[in-house]
Protein backbone atom coordinates (compact mmCIF):
# COMPACT_ATOMS: atom_id res chain seq x y z
CA UNK A 1 0.00 0.00 0.00
CA UNK A 2 1.29 3.44 -0.93
CA UNK A 3 0.07 6.69 0.60
CA UNK A 4 0.25 10.31 -0.45
CA UNK A 5 0.30 13.49 1.55
CA UNK A 6 -2.14 16.09 0.32
CA UNK A 7 -1.00 19.69 0.28
CA UNK A 8 2.64 20.70 0.18
CA UNK A 9 4.14 17.23 0.68
CA UNK A 10 3.48 13.76 -0.58
CA UNK A 11 4.69 10.53 0.99
CA UNK A 12 5.45 7.49 -1.14
CA UNK A 13 5.10 4.77 1.48
CA UNK A 14 7.90 5.54 3.91
CA UNK A 15 10.54 5.40 1.21
CA UNK A 16 10.71 9.15 0.92
CA UNK A 17 8.84 12.40 1.29
CA UNK A 18 7.92 14.27 -1.86
CA UNK A 19 8.05 18.05 -1.68
CA UNK A 20 5.57 19.53 -4.08
CA UNK A 21 5.66 23.01 -5.61
CA UNK A 22 2.38 23.84 -7.30
CA UNK A 23 2.32 25.99 -10.44
CA UNK A 24 -1.41 26.39 -9.78
CA UNK A 25 -3.98 24.56 -7.73
CA UNK A 26 -3.85 20.81 -8.41
CA UNK A 27 -6.05 17.92 -7.48
CA UNK A 28 -5.20 15.51 -4.69
CA UNK A 29 -4.31 11.96 -5.62
CA UNK A 30 -5.04 9.01 -3.32
CA UNK A 31 -2.22 6.61 -2.52
CA UNK A 32 -3.58 3.87 -4.77
CA UNK A 33 -3.12 6.18 -7.77
CA UNK A 34 0.61 6.77 -7.27
CA UNK A 35 1.70 4.64 -10.24
CA UNK A 36 1.69 6.88 -13.27
CA UNK A 37 0.61 9.87 -11.21
CA UNK A 38 3.61 12.00 -12.12
CA UNK A 39 2.20 12.61 -15.58
CA UNK A 40 -1.11 13.61 -14.00
CA UNK A 41 0.66 16.02 -11.63
CA UNK A 42 2.51 17.77 -14.44
CA UNK A 43 -0.60 17.92 -16.60
CA UNK A 44 -2.36 19.65 -13.67
CA UNK A 45 0.33 22.33 -13.51
CA UNK A 46 2.87 20.81 -11.12
CA UNK A 47 6.20 22.47 -11.72
CA UNK A 48 8.53 20.75 -9.28
CA UNK A 49 8.86 17.37 -7.57
CA UNK A 50 11.89 16.60 -5.44
CA UNK A 51 12.59 13.40 -3.54
CA UNK A 52 13.87 14.03 -0.04
CA UNK A 53 16.09 11.50 1.79
CA UNK A 54 14.39 8.31 2.91
CA UNK A 55 13.58 8.27 6.62
CA UNK A 56 11.97 4.88 7.20
CA UNK A 57 14.87 3.52 9.24
CA UNK A 58 14.47 6.21 11.89
CA UNK A 59 10.86 5.21 12.60
CA UNK A 60 11.23 1.43 12.39
CA UNK A 61 11.71 -0.30 15.73
CA UNK A 62 13.03 -3.80 16.30
CA UNK A 63 11.55 -6.01 19.05
CA UNK A 64 14.78 -5.59 21.01
CA UNK A 65 14.44 -1.79 21.02
CA UNK A 66 10.88 -1.59 22.28
CA UNK A 67 11.23 -2.67 25.95
CA UNK A 68 11.99 0.19 28.29
CA UNK A 69 10.43 2.75 30.59
CA UNK A 70 7.66 4.95 29.14
CA UNK A 71 9.24 8.19 28.01
CA UNK A 72 12.71 6.73 27.50
CA UNK A 73 14.50 7.59 24.27
CA UNK A 74 15.04 5.04 21.53
CA UNK A 75 16.99 7.48 19.34
CA UNK A 76 17.16 11.13 18.35
CA UNK A 77 18.84 13.37 15.81
CA UNK A 78 19.33 17.06 15.11
CA UNK A 79 17.42 18.34 12.07
CA UNK A 80 18.98 20.53 9.41
CA UNK A 81 16.12 23.03 9.24
CA UNK A 82 15.19 25.09 12.32
CA UNK A 83 13.67 28.44 13.30
CA UNK A 84 16.14 31.29 13.75
CA UNK A 85 17.90 31.02 17.07
CA UNK A 86 16.74 27.47 17.79
CA UNK A 87 17.67 23.82 17.37
CA UNK A 88 15.19 21.15 16.23
CA UNK A 89 15.46 17.51 17.26
CA UNK A 90 13.57 14.54 15.92
CA UNK A 91 13.09 11.79 18.49
CA UNK A 92 11.71 8.32 18.83
CA UNK A 93 10.57 7.35 22.31
CA UNK A 94 8.69 4.67 24.19
CA UNK A 95 5.10 5.00 25.33
CA UNK A 96 2.20 2.69 26.18
CA UNK A 97 -1.16 2.06 24.59
CA UNK A 98 -4.34 2.19 26.73
CA UNK A 99 -3.92 -1.53 27.56
CA UNK A 100 -0.38 -0.95 28.83
CA UNK A 101 1.47 -2.47 25.88
CA UNK A 102 4.67 -0.73 24.80
CA UNK A 103 4.63 1.34 21.60
CA UNK A 104 7.14 3.56 19.85
CA UNK A 105 6.17 7.16 19.11
CA UNK A 106 7.93 9.89 17.17
CA UNK A 107 8.07 13.62 17.86
CA UNK A 108 10.02 16.79 17.25
CA UNK A 109 11.43 19.05 19.94
CA UNK A 110 12.59 22.65 19.61
CA UNK A 111 15.05 24.31 21.98
CA UNK A 112 15.89 28.04 21.97
CA UNK A 113 19.46 29.23 22.04
CA UNK A 114 20.94 30.46 25.28
CA UNK A 115 21.94 29.08 28.62
CA UNK A 116 19.60 26.67 30.33
CA UNK A 117 18.03 28.36 33.37
CA UNK A 118 18.48 26.94 36.84
CA UNK A 119 15.96 24.16 37.26
CA UNK A 120 15.72 23.59 33.51
CA UNK A 121 13.55 24.92 30.72
CA UNK A 122 9.80 24.82 31.16
CA UNK A 123 8.10 22.76 28.44
CA UNK A 124 5.12 23.34 26.17
CA UNK A 125 3.79 20.11 24.66
CA UNK A 126 1.97 20.69 21.36
CA UNK A 127 -0.72 18.22 20.27
CA UNK A 128 -1.52 18.56 16.56
CA UNK A 129 -4.86 18.49 14.77
CA UNK A 130 -5.85 15.75 12.35
CA UNK A 131 -3.14 15.11 9.74
CA UNK A 132 -4.49 11.74 8.62
CA UNK A 133 -4.70 8.27 10.13
CA UNK A 134 -1.94 6.34 8.34
CA UNK A 135 1.77 6.09 8.88
CA UNK A 136 3.04 8.69 6.37
CA UNK A 137 0.91 11.43 7.96
CA UNK A 138 3.30 12.23 10.82
CA UNK A 139 4.14 15.95 11.02
CA UNK A 140 7.73 15.04 11.95
CA UNK A 141 8.24 13.57 8.46
CA UNK A 142 8.23 17.12 7.18
CA UNK A 143 11.52 18.94 7.46
CA UNK A 144 9.60 22.05 8.54
CA UNK A 145 7.07 20.23 10.72
CA UNK A 146 7.63 22.78 13.48
CA UNK A 147 6.06 25.47 11.28
CA UNK A 148 2.58 24.23 12.17
CA UNK A 149 3.03 24.98 15.88
CA UNK A 150 1.16 28.23 16.68
CA UNK A 151 2.98 30.97 18.53
CA UNK A 152 6.27 29.08 18.29
CA UNK A 153 8.47 32.18 18.04
CA UNK A 154 6.86 33.64 21.17
CA UNK A 155 7.20 30.35 23.06
CA UNK A 156 10.89 30.14 22.19
CA UNK A 157 11.25 33.82 23.07
CA UNK A 158 10.06 32.97 26.58
CA UNK A 159 12.80 30.35 26.77
CA UNK A 160 10.51 27.33 26.71
CA UNK A 161 11.36 24.00 25.16
CA UNK A 162 8.61 22.79 22.84
CA UNK A 163 7.84 19.17 22.05
CA UNK A 164 5.29 17.97 19.49
CA UNK A 165 4.28 14.32 19.41
CA UNK A 166 3.11 12.62 16.22
CA UNK A 167 0.90 10.16 18.22
CA UNK A 168 1.30 6.38 17.78
CA UNK A 169 0.86 5.01 14.28
CA UNK A 170 1.86 8.24 12.54
CA UNK A 171 5.47 7.85 11.46
CA UNK A 172 5.79 4.65 13.46
CA UNK A 173 4.00 1.42 12.63
CA UNK A 174 0.21 1.58 12.96
CA UNK A 175 -2.62 1.42 13.35
CA UNK A 176 -3.12 4.98 14.55
CA UNK A 177 -5.56 5.16 17.51
CA UNK A 178 -7.42 8.15 16.10
CA UNK A 179 -9.47 10.10 18.69
CA UNK A 180 -8.57 7.58 21.40
CA UNK A 181 -7.98 9.94 24.30
CA UNK A 182 -5.81 7.77 26.55
CA UNK A 183 -3.47 6.87 23.69
CA UNK A 184 -3.04 10.52 22.76
CA UNK A 185 -2.49 11.55 26.38
CA UNK A 186 0.13 8.86 26.96
CA UNK A 187 1.97 10.01 23.83
CA UNK A 188 1.92 13.63 25.02
CA UNK A 189 3.06 12.82 28.54
CA UNK A 190 5.82 10.50 27.40
CA UNK A 191 7.03 13.09 24.87
CA UNK A 192 7.64 15.44 27.80
CA UNK A 193 9.40 12.68 29.72
CA UNK A 194 11.55 11.94 26.68
CA UNK A 195 13.13 15.40 26.75
CA UNK A 196 15.03 14.35 29.86
CA UNK A 197 16.95 11.95 27.63
CA UNK A 198 18.32 14.78 25.46
CA UNK A 199 20.77 16.69 27.64
CA UNK A 200 21.12 19.60 25.21
CA UNK A 201 17.46 20.54 25.66
CA UNK A 202 17.78 21.00 29.42
CA UNK A 203 14.08 20.45 30.10
CA UNK A 204 12.46 20.66 33.52
CA UNK A 205 9.52 18.48 34.54
CA UNK A 206 7.12 21.45 34.49
CA UNK A 207 4.93 21.62 31.41
CA UNK A 208 1.73 22.89 29.82
CA UNK A 209 -0.08 21.06 27.05
CA UNK A 210 -1.61 22.93 24.09
CA UNK A 211 -3.62 21.28 21.34
CA UNK A 212 -6.04 21.92 18.48
CA UNK A 213 -9.03 19.84 17.34
CA UNK A 214 -7.89 16.21 17.71
CA UNK A 215 -5.00 17.69 19.67
CA UNK A 216 -7.46 19.62 21.83
CA UNK A 217 -8.99 16.31 22.82
CA UNK A 218 -5.46 15.02 23.48
CA UNK A 219 -4.72 18.04 25.67
CA UNK A 220 -7.89 17.55 27.73
CA UNK A 221 -7.20 13.85 28.24
CA UNK A 222 -3.64 14.75 29.22
CA UNK A 223 -5.14 16.98 31.90
CA UNK A 224 -7.28 14.12 33.15
CA UNK A 225 -4.57 11.44 33.18
CA UNK A 226 -1.37 13.31 34.06
CA UNK A 227 -1.43 12.73 37.83
CA UNK A 228 -2.12 9.02 37.45
CA UNK A 229 0.01 8.17 34.43
CA UNK A 230 2.97 10.52 34.94
CA UNK A 231 3.23 11.61 38.59
CA UNK A 232 6.88 12.50 37.94
CA UNK A 233 5.77 15.43 35.79
CA UNK A 234 4.19 18.73 36.91
CA UNK A 235 1.35 19.77 34.65
CA UNK A 236 0.51 23.45 35.22
CA UNK A 237 -2.24 24.00 32.66
CA UNK A 238 -4.17 22.83 29.61
CA UNK A 239 -4.81 24.89 26.46
CA UNK A 240 -7.31 23.56 23.92
CA UNK A 241 -8.34 25.29 20.68
CA UNK A 242 -11.65 24.06 19.24
CA UNK A 243 -11.23 20.69 20.94
CA UNK A 244 -13.02 17.52 19.86
CA UNK A 245 -15.18 16.91 22.93
CA UNK A 246 -18.70 15.48 22.53
CA UNK A 247 -17.75 13.07 19.74
CA UNK A 248 -21.26 11.78 19.06
CA UNK A 249 -22.60 15.28 18.55
CA UNK A 250 -19.60 16.23 16.45
CA UNK A 251 -20.14 13.22 14.17
CA UNK A 252 -23.77 14.22 13.65
CA UNK A 253 -22.89 17.86 13.04
CA UNK A 254 -20.02 17.01 10.70
CA UNK A 255 -22.19 15.05 8.29
CA UNK A 256 -23.59 18.37 7.07
CA UNK A 257 -20.22 19.57 5.71
CA UNK A 258 -17.74 18.18 3.20
CA UNK A 259 -14.82 18.42 5.62
CA UNK A 260 -16.88 16.86 8.39
CA UNK A 261 -17.83 13.86 6.28
CA UNK A 262 -14.16 13.26 5.54
CA UNK A 263 -13.30 13.36 9.26
CA UNK A 264 -16.11 10.89 10.00
CA UNK A 265 -14.80 8.62 7.24
CA UNK A 266 -11.28 8.81 8.69
CA UNK A 267 -12.63 7.86 12.11
CA UNK A 268 -14.46 4.82 10.76
CA UNK A 269 -11.42 3.75 8.76
CA UNK A 270 -9.09 4.14 11.75
CA UNK A 271 -11.36 2.25 14.15
CA UNK A 272 -11.78 -0.52 11.59
CA UNK A 273 -7.99 -0.93 11.54
CA UNK A 274 -7.61 -0.54 15.31
CA UNK A 275 -10.48 -2.67 16.58
CA UNK A 276 -11.53 -4.69 13.54
CA UNK A 277 -15.03 -3.20 13.44
CA UNK A 278 -16.39 -4.10 9.97
CA UNK A 279 -16.90 -1.10 7.72
CA UNK A 280 -19.70 -2.96 5.97
CA UNK A 281 -21.77 -2.79 9.15
CA UNK A 282 -21.54 1.00 9.27
CA UNK A 283 -21.06 2.22 5.69
CA UNK A 284 -23.17 1.72 2.57
CA UNK A 285 -21.39 -0.70 0.24
CA UNK A 286 -20.90 1.81 -2.63
CA UNK A 287 -19.21 4.25 -0.24
CA UNK A 288 -16.69 1.81 1.29
CA UNK A 289 -14.03 2.38 -1.42
CA UNK A 290 -14.32 6.12 -0.85
CA UNK A 291 -13.99 5.74 2.92
CA UNK A 292 -10.88 3.61 2.37
CA UNK A 293 -9.47 6.14 -0.11
CA UNK A 294 -10.00 8.95 2.37
CA UNK A 295 -8.48 6.89 5.18
CA UNK A 296 -5.31 6.38 3.15
CA UNK A 297 -4.77 10.10 2.47
CA UNK A 298 -2.78 12.60 4.52
CA UNK A 299 -3.81 16.23 4.82
CA UNK A 300 -2.01 19.47 5.56
CA UNK A 301 -5.04 21.70 6.07
CA UNK A 302 -7.79 20.62 8.45
CA UNK A 303 -10.46 22.18 6.23
CA UNK A 304 -9.12 23.16 2.80
CA UNK A 305 -7.60 19.81 1.92
CA UNK A 306 -10.53 17.94 3.43
CA UNK A 307 -13.01 19.80 1.28
CA UNK A 308 -10.87 19.29 -1.83
CA UNK A 309 -10.55 15.60 -1.05
CA UNK A 310 -14.28 15.12 -0.58
CA UNK A 311 -15.14 17.13 -3.68
CA UNK A 312 -13.24 14.78 -6.01
CA UNK A 313 -15.72 11.94 -5.47
CA UNK A 314 -18.27 13.18 -2.94
CA UNK A 315 -19.68 11.03 -0.17
CA UNK A 316 -23.42 11.14 -0.08
CA UNK A 317 -24.98 12.96 2.87
CA UNK A 318 -26.29 9.64 4.17
CA UNK A 319 -23.38 7.34 3.35
CA UNK A 320 -23.74 5.62 6.75
CA UNK A 321 -26.02 2.71 7.55
CA UNK A 322 -25.97 3.51 11.25
CA UNK A 323 -25.32 6.33 13.68
CA UNK A 324 -21.85 5.47 15.07
CA UNK A 325 -22.66 7.40 18.23
CA UNK A 326 -25.63 5.12 18.98
CA UNK A 327 -24.76 1.72 17.49
CA UNK A 328 -22.38 -0.62 19.35
CA UNK A 329 -19.49 -1.27 19.14
CA UNK A 330 -18.79 2.13 17.56
CA UNK A 331 -20.90 3.88 20.18
CA UNK A 332 -18.93 2.32 23.04
CA UNK A 333 -15.67 3.71 21.71
CA UNK A 334 -17.28 7.07 21.00
CA UNK A 335 -18.62 7.39 24.55
CA UNK A 336 -15.37 6.28 26.18
CA UNK A 337 -13.38 8.97 24.41
CA UNK A 338 -15.44 12.01 25.37
CA UNK A 339 -13.28 14.20 27.64
CA UNK A 340 -14.68 15.70 30.82
CA UNK A 341 -15.65 12.42 32.48
CA UNK A 342 -12.78 12.81 34.96
CA UNK A 343 -11.68 16.00 36.72
CA UNK A 344 -8.90 18.21 35.40
CA UNK A 345 -7.15 19.62 38.45
CA UNK A 346 -5.18 22.36 36.70
CA UNK A 347 -6.42 25.56 35.02
CA UNK A 348 -7.78 25.23 31.48
CA UNK A 349 -7.78 27.75 28.62
CA UNK A 350 -10.23 27.05 25.78
CA UNK A 351 -10.35 29.06 22.55
CA UNK A 352 -13.26 28.70 20.15
CA UNK A 353 -13.90 30.40 16.82
CA UNK A 354 -17.52 31.41 16.49
CA UNK A 355 -17.51 30.70 12.74
CA UNK A 356 -16.29 27.12 13.20
CA UNK A 357 -18.16 24.63 11.00
CA UNK A 358 -16.27 21.54 12.23
CA UNK A 359 -16.41 21.93 16.02
CA UNK A 360 -19.57 23.94 16.50
CA UNK A 361 -19.34 26.68 19.14
CA UNK A 362 -22.40 25.33 20.99
CA UNK A 363 -20.62 22.01 21.56
CA UNK A 364 -17.62 23.75 23.09
CA UNK A 365 -19.81 26.02 25.19
CA UNK A 366 -21.60 22.99 26.62
CA UNK A 367 -18.25 21.38 27.39
CA UNK A 368 -17.11 24.49 29.25
CA UNK A 369 -20.30 24.24 31.32
CA UNK A 370 -19.34 20.67 32.23
CA UNK A 371 -15.83 21.73 33.25
CA UNK A 372 -17.22 24.53 35.41
CA UNK A 373 -19.60 22.11 37.11
CA UNK A 374 -16.54 20.03 38.04
CA UNK A 375 -14.95 23.11 39.68
CA UNK A 376 -12.29 23.42 36.99
CA UNK A 377 -10.79 26.88 36.59
CA UNK A 378 -11.57 27.85 32.98
CA UNK A 379 -10.66 30.80 30.77
CA UNK A 380 -13.00 30.67 27.77
CA UNK A 381 -12.01 32.82 24.77
CA UNK A 382 -14.64 33.17 22.04
CA UNK A 383 -13.30 34.68 18.82
CA UNK A 384 -15.84 36.14 16.34
CA UNK A 385 -15.56 35.43 12.60
CA UNK A 386 -12.88 32.75 13.06
CA UNK A 387 -13.23 29.21 11.74
CA UNK A 388 -11.71 25.88 12.64
CA UNK A 389 -8.32 25.95 10.89
CA UNK A 390 -7.27 29.43 12.02
CA UNK A 391 -8.31 29.44 15.67
CA UNK A 392 -4.89 28.28 17.01
CA UNK A 393 -3.03 31.15 15.36
CA UNK A 394 -5.75 33.72 16.00
CA UNK A 395 -5.79 32.85 19.69
CA UNK A 396 -2.02 32.31 20.00
CA UNK A 397 -1.19 35.68 21.62
CA UNK A 398 -3.73 35.12 24.39
CA UNK A 399 -2.74 31.47 24.72
CA UNK A 400 0.97 32.25 25.08
CA UNK A 401 0.24 35.00 27.60
CA UNK A 402 -1.92 32.59 29.62
CA UNK A 403 0.85 29.96 29.46
CA UNK A 404 3.45 32.45 30.70
CA UNK A 405 1.23 33.42 33.61
CA UNK A 406 0.88 29.78 34.67
CA UNK A 407 4.63 29.20 34.58
CA UNK A 408 5.07 32.41 36.59
CA UNK A 409 2.79 31.03 39.30
CA UNK A 410 0.13 33.72 39.00
CA UNK A 411 -3.53 33.05 39.78
CA UNK A 412 -5.50 31.82 36.76
CA UNK A 413 -8.57 33.77 35.60
CA UNK A 414 -11.84 31.90 35.97
CA UNK A 415 -14.74 32.63 33.63
CA UNK A 416 -16.86 30.05 35.47
CA UNK A 417 -17.58 32.70 38.09
CA UNK A 418 -19.21 35.15 35.69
Amino acid sequence: MRFLRVGRHFCDGLGGVWRVNWGRAGKMVPGSAWNGARATFFAAGLVGLTALPATADFYDVTPAELPGAPGSIIRFEVRNLAPAGATVFRLLYRSTDPEGHPVAVSAIAIRPEGETPAGGRDVVAWAHATSGVVRPCAPSLREDGYAEIPGLADLLGHGYAVVATDYPGLGTAGPHPYLIGASEAHAVLDSVRALAGIRDIGASNRFIVWGHSQGGQAALFTGQLAERYAPDLRLLGVVAAAPATELGQLFDDDLTSAAGKVLTAMTLYAWNKLYGFPLAEAVDAPAIPEVERIGETCIDSIVGDLEDLESQRPLKHKFLKIDPAKQPPWADVTAANVPGQEPIRVPVFIAQGLADKIVHPSVTEEFVTILCARDTTVRFLKVPDVGHPTIPERSAPQSVEWIAERFAGNAAPNDCRR
